[in-house]
């Protein structure tokens, strides 16, 4: 008997380390919502408000974090980016990543899974932020305040946290609005809502930055808004900036 305790003990040990080193994967079911700033709340680039409909996808429960990223690189010989002052922790967001960056760890999980793994676009973003068809309307994903909802520059203490430590939205995901910015697949347009397609959309016309959402630990609660978008540079790698990923 108790030889069969430590084999099933052990057995839960080895899938709990190899899902640590993995994203765990909800599925997001497809359909159609209000894309942009319903509320009035934001600037130009959120408007105009306009229907989007998607079709089914897998997006991270979490934001990618420190071990999962640490796992690609040991895989890899690819270097841990620069470290934050608060230090490496297993379970924090990954942080000082480009797009480039996120990119290559989808490159290496596709094929590790062997799956179709990428960035989220946009409108998956927000949509999946909004809790999907579930949505309760929510101004930021989980609820209508950032004490909540997420980690931001009012409860921070200046620094990432660890995932999955403030309320789930309507979905099971974590950390939507705050603790770390997330690249998305899209390029950045400000204007693209006025010209953007109904279906499944994504910016693939070159600009300047790519686009990024959810705020983070050094913002106010403003920009943790599911609605709020703004764009960096592609190369850029700054400790607030981190990502999740979608699978199809």
């Amino acid at each position: 008997m108790k030889t069969t305790i430590t084999l099933i003990a052990t057995l839960f040990l080895i899938i709990a380390t190899a899902q640590a080193q993995t994203p765990e994967f909800i599925k997001v079911t497809g359909g159609t919502f209000t894309m942009g700033d319903e509320h009035g709340l934001g600037g130009d680039d959120e408007q105009p408000t306009h229907q989007v409909t998607l079709t089914d996808y897998y997006i991270g429960k979490t934001e990618v974090t420190v071990a999962q990223y640490r796992n690609y690189c040991n895989a890899t010989g690819v270097n841990m980016p620069e470290e934050p002052n608060w230090g490496w922790n297993s379970n924090d967001p990954i942080v000082n990543v480009s797009w480039n960056d996120a990119i290559n760890y989808c490159d290496w999980l596709s094929e590790k899974l062997d799956k179709n793994i990428t960035l989220p676009t946009e409108a998956q973003w927000e949509f999946a932020a909004r809790g999907g068809n579930q949505s309760k309307g929510y101004k930021y994903a989980a609820g209508r305040s950032m004490a909540t909802a997420g980690w931001y520059e009012d409860n921070s203490g200046d620094k990432a946290h660890a995932v999955a430590q403030k309320k789930a939205n309507e979905l099971g995901l974590y950390d939507m609005s705050g603790n770390v910015w997330e690249w998305c697949l899209d390029w950045y347009k400000s204007d693209y809502y006025s010209t953007s397609p109904s279906k499944n959309p994504k910016n693939t016309a070159r600009a300047n930055g790519k686009v990024i959402r959810g705020g983070s630990w050094n913002y106010e609660a403003s920009y943790c808004r599911v609605a709020y978008r703004s764009n960096r540079r592609p190369d850029n790698r700054f400790s607030p900036y981190g990502f999740r990923v979608v699978s199809f």
